[in-house]
């Protein structure tokens, strides 16, 4: 179980919040090739209900999509509009594979296995992110494909949009 500090500066993702340049506060890496990095990823956790009569009669989560701006970083000098589009869409890649683990959490059932469960689905969950965000750089060659980059963005735009009542209230 993951616990969350609330004098960190990372920040949940919000449809009306956009990030920007000055979001990115890390030291940028001047030997890697990347024009800026965002660092984002889930934050989980869960609580069980249990009774001694009954073993476990219920469960809560959790489950965020975060930035963190301190290990997020960009080259000032080569950085426009367009990389920061890019990157925007790597936090919003996390925020769907946030909704995809809500989504999965609302059809398991109370057992006694439900906590090995919770923890195999946020292992599963982190590791397809990590995929997504890999295939997603990939794919649109870091932003330089601009045709793969719109794609991306439709795929992504719809899949939150479908995925809608599984959003942070």
């Amino acid at each position: 179980m993951l616990c969350i500090q609330s004098d960190s500066p990372e920040f949940s993702w919000h449809e009306n919040h956009k990030l920007k340049w000055t979001d990115f506060e890390g030291e940028p890496d001047m030997d890697s090739s990347a024009a800026a990095v965002t660092a984002s990823g889930i934050t989980f956790s869960y609580s069980i209900q249990k009774s001694s009569t009954d073993g476990i009669t219920g469960f809560q989560t959790k489950a965020f999509a975060h930035f963190y701006p301190e290990e997020s970083w960009c080259k000032k000098d080569i950085i426009d509009n367009h990389i920061l589009k890019h990157e925007q869409f790597h936090f919003n890649i996390t925020e769907l594979n946030v909704r995809y683990f809500r989504e999965k959490v609302s059809k398991l059932k109370i057992s006694s296995s439900i906590e090995n469960q919770l923890d195999d689905l946020n292992n599963q969950i982190n590791e397809n992110l990590g995929k997504m965000q890999k295939l997603y750089d990939a794919e649109s060659n870091y932003s330089i494909n601009k045709e793969c980059q719109a794609r991306w963005v439709i795929f992504v735009k719809k899949e939150l949009k479908r995925l809608e009542k599984y959003k942070s209230k």
